[in-house]
């Protein structure tokens, strides 16, 4: 357990906060860069601030924060020009660096103008996200993860708000002991209680094996996790090498092939949920292009009111939620199993440290050579071998059934191939 202080301490995100100025040392996704299709204004807030997203005529991205240095009206009703966004109030124009260039009501010959600054911070459109830094310059580099720069892929996002704090999201995901029962019994009550059979083992995850071990390790990005289920020795490859890495400090390899869950503080008590497939056939033909990645609204709730349980992320989101909007950790009483959440704490506890000594935290990329395309690993090997289509969230894409389609046709035709090279 931790005090009290030290739990304010882990879960704070703002401005000045311990851990807020740890998350102002990575890249964050804030939106879908299709979601400005439909306006090109968006409010955002982001480790406790709130911001304003905007593309220009020029289609170039900017992000400002919200109240207007004039009068204060939120610029997230400003009108998006050549050079920048004009506040709706008063025209005074921002550009994308907070510059103010016009301020239609002062005279001419002013300079107040010069001496005007908004805040603003950088963005960058990546895999079809927009990703923001807030941090202090330079700003590192944006990581090039697989999923996100893959050619030949089509891709969607899951999106919701979940209202807790970011650090009861990342807990479970080294949280590794609350997969036999959560997404096993609990899920088969589910199933039940709905009059439905229950699943066959094949259906089930590690085909119902239980889990008879589990370690942690750091790596470049973060941790790696390990298991081993029974009947499984010392040299089971996801023991030895571990999988489904965790990207510190607010994503994770989950779910299935070719995903990412990304967890963004939006402040002390909501997270801001990211569901990232990626579909790329197994035998690397080119697809058909993808116009723009579609974002899509997760459903969180039933016609009941209560968290949707039918599905393993909606599980582990009610989990989350349910221990309120900032989990009591002074009263909680951790045993031997929970050994990856004690180490998530210890390594952001280090991480921490790290910054306060002027140093870049985990995962911080600054070397161009190593940004090219950085491959994670999932539960089943090296990602860029397998097929995609196991995202259990991927039941609420607009583009689910086009992209099966897609990715069948594409093996329909590489077993076919296959075929005929063993004849001939």
């Amino acid at each position: 357990m931790l005090t009290a202080k030290q739990n304010k301490t882990l879960t704070q995100v703002g401005p000045g906060t311990p851990v807020g100025e740890l998350m102002r040392r990575y890249w964050h996704p804030i939106a879908g860069l299709s979601e400005l299709d439909g306006d090109p204004v968006q409010p955002v807030r982001l480790l406790g601030e709130d911001l304003v997203l905007y593309r220009d005529r020029r289609g170039r991205l900017g992000l400002l924060a919200a109240p207007c240095a004039h009068r204060k009206i939120s610029l997230a009703y400003g009108i998006p020009e050549e050079e920048g966004l004009r506040c709706c109030y008063h025209g005074w124009l921002y550009d994308a660096e907070g510059r103010c260039l016009e301020q239609p009501a002062e005279p001419p010959e002013s300079t107040f103008k010069d001496r005007i600054r908004q805040p603003a911070y950088p963005v960058q459109a990546l895999g079809g996200l927009v990703w923001a830094y807030l941090g202090p310059p330079p700003a590192p580099l944006l990581p090039r993860f697989d999923v996100l720069v893959w050619e030949d892929a089509w891709r969607d996002v899951g999106k919701a708000v979940i209202p807790c704090n970011w650090l009861q999201c990342m807990e479970n995901s080294v949280d590794l002991t609350h997969v036999d029962y959560l997404h096993g019994r609990y899920y088969d009550y589910v199933l039940e209680r709905a009059g439905k059979p229950p699943r066959k083992r094949d259906e089930r995850r590690f085909g119902g094996k239980r889990q008879v071990d589990i370690g942690f390790d750091l790596f470049e990005f973060g941790i790696k996790k390990r298991r081993r289920l029974e009947g499984e020795g010392e040299d089971y490859p996801e023991w030895r090498e571990g999988s489904n890495p965790v990207i510190f400090p607010t994503m994770t390899r989950a779910g299935g092939r070719g995903s990412l869950q990304i967890r963004v503080p939006v402040d002390d008590t909501q997270t801001l949920t990211f569901l990232y497939s990626c579909y790329r056939p197994d035998d690397g033909q080119p697809v058909p292009p993808q116009a723009s990645v579609p974002v899509y609204p997760v459903p969180l709730m039933n016609d009941r009111g209560r968290f949707r349980t039918d599905w393993i992320t909606g599980q582990d989101i009610m989990a989350w939620a349910m221990q309120g909007p900032i989990m009591d950790r002074v009263t909680e009483k951790l045993g031997a199993s929970d050994r990856g959440v004690i180490f998530f704490r210890q390594v952001l506890q280090h991480q921490l440290e790290r910054v306060q000594r002027g140093q870049d935290p985990l995962g911080v990329l600054r070397d161009p050579a190593r940004n090219t395309c950085i491959v994670l690993k999932d539960e089943r090997g090296p990602v860029e071998s397998t097929r995609y289509m196991d995202n259990h969230w991927q039941q609420f894409s607009p583009i689910y059934e086009e992209a099966k389609a897609l990715m069948l046709r594409h093996k329909t035709r590489t077993l076919a191939e296959a075929s005929v090279a063993q004849r001939i």
